[in-house]
């Protein structure tokens, strides 16, 4: 019960403090003030040891029974945080020490690029859901590469679990995409548990058309080609994965389900925010009109989120992996997701909604 007592306050002192403070702020102000807070309270010395003990997070060098072995890493909880929180590989270990399992960075792209005019990152308070049209704003692969190798000479951080999400530089010619995502790919393929294409965000002009299965194919196998490279120097796999839209028609994704099989990944993750305005939100439409174009994350993506989940377990069998995105809060969120034949979960916009306790939350209802 004195857990319970304390979770309850922490919830209680962080849902105040997004009531009062974060809320009233311009949502990437807010994001990157908190960042940065994590950042400096992780550099304190015992820091790694101190979140866990906040957050009541379980030490993720011991196995407790609900560690799970998938894409050849061992996960000591079966949510992870998806792209677009961490997009420069700033604090991964911070936020494996709030209790993810893995932490996906990115997303990254060839060249550094500012992403798209401020603002750009907008709160639907009564759907507690984002939208947002960053654009890939990221310092670029070479920077990242440089902060992983970093992280990866510490003990602590040889054994974490952290996947790289790499997309396109928005300069970057369709047709030339392919070697786009090679260059970062054989940057980043040696510091990543996996790494993760993303072909599906909505705020880089003609990226979703990469989805299509002839246009996807050479970007697939330009990345396979240098993880494996990558495998061979390191003695272990670098397994691939492909990141795609909710918005794609059900044909499409068995399509593109068939692809990934075909040239070797090792699975997909679904989904990414959805350019779709579902008539079920809360929030004026007015307001939503006039925040306009951009990615919507959060609860309303929960449905199609499940339903891919289940199209792809039928069409890919069971050795390949299934990373469920888009509409997790609860336990029982991501426990339905694992019934449904997903390996793992992601969230997001529920971290921001729930606060830095909620992963290991999170972790502690599954165990139970």
């Amino acid at each position: 019960m004195p857990v319970t007592t304390d979770t309850a306050a922490r919830r209680g002192a962080y849902d105040a403090l997004f009531r009062h403070v974060l809320a009233r702020l311009d949502p990437e102000r807010a994001h990157v003030l908190t960042l940065r807070a994590l950042s400096l309270a992780h550099a304190v010395p015992g820091a790694a040891q101190l979140f866990r003990l906040v957050t009541a997070t379980p030490d993720p060098t011991r196995d407790h029974g609900t560690g799970r072995l998938v894409l050849g890493a061992r996960h000591s909880s079966p949510l992870g945080l998806a792209a677009g929180l961490d997009k420069d590989g700033e604090l991964p270990l911070a936020l494996l020490d709030l209790g993810f399992g893995h932490v996906e960075v990115g997303t990254v792209t060839a060249k550094a690029q500012p992403g798209n005019p401020r603002p750009r990152s907008f709160r639907l308070l009564e759907d507690r859901s984002l939208i947002n049209r960053m654009g890939f704003n990221n310092h670029g692969a070479q920077a990242l590469a440089h902060r992983l190798a970093t992280a990866r000479r510490t003990e602590r951080g040889q054994r974490a679990v952290i996947g790289v999400n790499i997309g396109k530089s928005k300069t970057t010619a369709l047709e030339d995409a392919a070697e786009d995502y090679r260059f970062s790919a054989g940057l980043l393929a040696r510091y990543a548990s996996y790494l993760a294409i993303n072909v599906s965000s909505p705020n880089t002009p003609g990226l979703r058309d990469l989805q299509g299965v002839e246009m996807l194919r050479p970007i697939l196998e330009a990345v396979v080609d240098e993880a494996r490279k990558a495998a061979t120097r390191l003695r272990r796999e670098v397994p691939v994965l492909v990141k795609i839209a909710p918005d794609l028609h059900d044909e499409d994704v068995r399509a593109v389900a068939q692809l990934a099989s075909e040239v070797g990944l090792a699975g997909v993750i679904a989904a990414n925010t959805t350019i779709a305005r579902p008539e079920t939100l809360r929030t004026d439409r007015a307001v939503i009109e006039r925040i306009g174009a951009g990615g919507l994350s959060g609860p309303p993506l929960a449905a199609r989120s499940l339903e891919m989940l289940r199209l792809l377990r039928a069409e890919l069998g069971e050795e390949a992996v299934i990373i469920s995105c888009g509409g997790v809060t609860t336990a029982e969120d991501v426990r339905e997701r694992l019934d449904a034949g997903a390996d793992l979960v992601q969230g997001y916009t529920a971290f921001i909604y729930e606060g830095p306790s909620w992963p290991g939350r999170i972790a502690r209802a599954l165990r139970r």
